[in-house]
């Protein structure tokens, strides 16, 4: 059975995009079946960080209203054999989503035995971020090392524990946190929260920490997932991500004003 996986977050511009076609290239690079899924109608980036968007032709919103089937809406990526994008559609709004739609879209990709879900949430908590959220097994919550994130991202984890499905069923959405944009050098001067401040504040598990990188938007730009940037500490990053997430331990990187074992005790 497929797992779904939300990335999310309380405040926009932090790295979601990025890090849903960075986590879905790692899986399926490891020999995993993945489908990410757009959410952020009206807004449509997935596509493009992906390099997959001269190729749209139908979206989520024409499944979602029978007007194409899943297969048709499907990309198939030029790089990894086991990996798909469900695209967002960029013209309509996000009242078009319909939970029933949604559940009925999962429920048809987990019959296609894909092994993962990864959705890539709108940012806040309107419709669009809240049907995203609402049928996750797992969520990675991504915030900056900045105060307005951080407090946004803590609201976040509010609605994953009382308003997702699992929730309201009796279970619990597990969490993880990810730290997007560090840098050690901007944390020494007082200039961002450090990894142990977000980890305080939030005290959801620290899944890994993403370094502040030029190299990020020029990968994007080009239509390419951070994974695949050669010689990249980001790259590297993102794989340990994924290594944690199924379990396998991994260094945590770039992160020289903590101490990552005091971290890893202390987060969560």
């Amino acid at each position: 059975m497929a797992k779904v996986l939300v990335v999310t977050s309380g405040k926009g511009g932090v790295g979601k995009t990025t890090t849903t076609a960075a986590l879905g290239a790692a899986l399926a690079q490891g020999g995993q079946s993945v489908c990410v899924v757009d959410f952020d109608v009206g807004l449509r980036n997935l596509d493009l960080v992906m390099g997959a968007e001269r190729r749209v032709v139908y979206d989520l919103i024409n499944v979602v209203n029978g007007d194409a089937k899943l297969p048709q809406a499907l990309i198939k990526d030029k790089r990894l054999e086991t990996l798909h994008l469900l695209p967002a559609s960029q013209t309509r709004d996000k009242d078009a989503l319909k939970q029933e739609g949604v559940e009925r879209i999962l429920d048809e990709l987990k019959a296609m035995e894909f092994d993962y879900i990864v959705c890539d949430s709108p940012a806040g908590i309107e419709r669009g971020a809240h049907l995203a959220m609402y049928f996750a097994d797992d969520a990675i919550v991504v915030t900056n090392p900045e105060v307005s994130s951080v407090r946004d991202s803590d609201r976040i984890l509010g609605i994953l524990q009382s308003k997702s499905r699992k929730a309201e069923q009796g279970g619990e959405v597990k969490e993880y946190l990810l730290i997007t944009r560090y840098s050690p050098e901007r944390v020494e001067k007082g200039e961002m929260l450090s990894v142990q401040d977000i980890c305080d504040i939030l005290r959801i598990p620290l899944i890994g920490v993403i370094p502040e990188s030029e190299s990020v938007l020029h990968a994007s730009n080009q239509g390419t997932p951070a994974i695949h940037i050669e010689q990249s500490e980001v790259a590297e990053a993102y794989k340990d991500i994924i290594a944690r997430f199924l379990g396998e331990d991994a260094p945590l990187r770039g992160v020289a004003d903590e101490k990552p074992g005091r971290v890893k005790r202390r987060c969560g």
